[in-house]
Formats: C-alpha cells, sequence, structure tokens
C-alpha cells in the first residue's frame, strides 16, 4: 500500500493541540490543495476563511458549543459555500443567476465544500498536522456569518482545525466494510445484524480507552437524528439568500 493510501486510511480526529505556529509556507500548501481541487461545472464555489486570530479562535470555539480545541489550535478554516462569487461571473456575462433559489444550489456547494475539506485534511496530515472536522459551526451560523464578515449568497457550511497534536488519538472503529460499500445495488438485507455488531464493537473500542460515557453507535446516532440538531440552518441560509422552492 502507498503512503498516501495509508494515511487516509489511519485518520484519526485529534481534539489536543499544542500552540505552536503552522509555518507560513506549510499552510499556503495545504490550503492550496483544496484550491485546486474539482468542483461542479468548474463554478468554483467554494471559499476558505481562514481564521488564525487567538481571539476570533476563541469565539467560534463558543459558536461551535464549546469545543476548545479550535482555541487551542493555531488555524482554524471555515468552508463557505459561495455563490455570490458566481454572482458576480454570472452579472459580468450578462445574465441573472437563478440557481441559488434550488435545492441544487446548497447541494452542489456542500458537495464541493465536502471535496475542499477531504482535500485540507489530507493535506494537512501529509504535512505532519493533525485536523478535526467541525461542524458545530452550524449551531448558530448567523454568529459565524457577522464573525467572518460573510456577503449574502453565501453559507458557514463546515470547518476544520490544523495543528499540531499535543495528544494523540486512537483510530475508531467503523461499521463493516460491507455496510459501506455495495456492490451493483444497494444491500439492505444485513444492515440490522452489521449495526449490533459494530454496536458491540464501539463499545469495546470505549471500554479501551477509558471513555465511561461511550454509547452504542445507534443510541449515539439516535441522541443526535431524533431532533434537527441545528435547526437555525435553513433559516440563516434563507436570510443568507438561499431558496429551496425549486
Amino acid at each position: 500500500m502507498n503512503p498516501t493510501l495509508e494515511l487516509m486510511q489511519e485518520h484519526r480526529s485529534v481534539r489536543s493541540y499544542q500552540d505552536k505556529p503552522i509555518p507560513a509556507e506549510v499552510l499556503d500548501a495545504v490550503l492550496d490543495a483544496a484550491w485546486k481541487g474539482p468542483t461542479s461545472i468548474n463554478g468554483q464555489q467554494v471559499t476558505l476563511v481562514v481564521v488564525q486570530d487567538a481571539e476570533r479562535r476563541r469565539k467560534i470555539a463558543e459558536i461551535a458549543g464549546g469545543q476548545p480545541w479550535i482555541a487551542q489550535a493555531p488555524v482554524f478554516v471555515a468552508i463557505v459555500p459561495d455563490f455570490y462569487k458566481t454572482r458576480i461571473g454570472v452579472e459580468k456575462a450578462g445574465s441573472e443567476q437563478v440557481i441559488h433559489n434550488s435545492v441544487e444550489a446548497f447541494a452542489v456547494g456542500a458537495v464541493d465544500a465536502g471535496i475542499a475539506l477531504g482535500n485540507l485534511m489530507t493535506a494537512a496530515r501529509s504535512a505532519g498536522l493533525s485536523v478535526v472536522p467541525i461542524g458545530g459551526i452550524r449551531r448558530d451560523p448567523q454568529a459565524m456569518v457577522e464573525l467572518l464578515e460573510l456577503p449574502e449568497l453565501t453559507f458557514p457550511l463546515v470547518g476544520v482545525v490544523l495543528g499540531y497534536a499535543d495528544q494523540d488519538s486512537a483510530i475508531k472503529p467503523r461499521l463493516p466494510r460491507a455496510s459501506f460499500v455495495h456492490r451493483e445495488r444497494y444491500q439492505a438485507a444485513e444492515l440490522p445484524a452489521m449495526i449490533a455488531q459494530y454496536d458491540a464493537a464501539i463499545m469495546d473500542y470505549w471500554k479501551s480507552i477509558q471513555r465511561a460515557d461511550g454509547q452504542p453507535w445507534s443510541a449515539n446516532t439516535a441522541q443526535y437524528y431524533r431532533n434537527v440538531y441545528f435547526p437555525q440552518v435553513a433559516p440563516v441560509a434563507r436570510k443568507q439568500g438561499f431558496g429551496f422552492d425549486q
């Protein structure tokens, strides 16, 4: 197996960081890995907002629900679907942008933001950094809009912490591979047994790292998915100019 595959298959989210700064040339190389990634129709409808100021990172840690590693690590990158930028281009071509009034726009923006996030994490880890993705900025997206001074037709979808690990993390087990890789068609019949198997495996993992509060995967997932746990996403997205009627 080549080093890139090994790196990607050993992913772990790290939540303990040194305050050691990232050299500018390293950070720029990592950011360029996301910049050069693919986007739908080459629309390039993603923008990164790089936050290094300590006070601003502290505010983001609060916005995200109290995640101290955001304040600990030297860099936080917000990944922003950006149809403000594309609208400028569309108007330059003499047309009117309407895509932002559709679910498709939010889907395209989310897919391209996910590609950028994946590239950032792989590039950062290949450069000796540790990472943890942060969806918690959607807990209060309006606060993020204001903090980052985001224009209309943009949305703070996800972020990622970059830095040098203080304490590394163990690799968390995953659901069985057959629950993830389906051949030719979706294979539903075996999922209940695989989920039961994984619930037992992850409880063993929690015990191995002495996490007394660890739950089975099914119970942990239910804790979030029985509610809309970030209910401000739709109203703030609409306030930012996105529509979901098409």
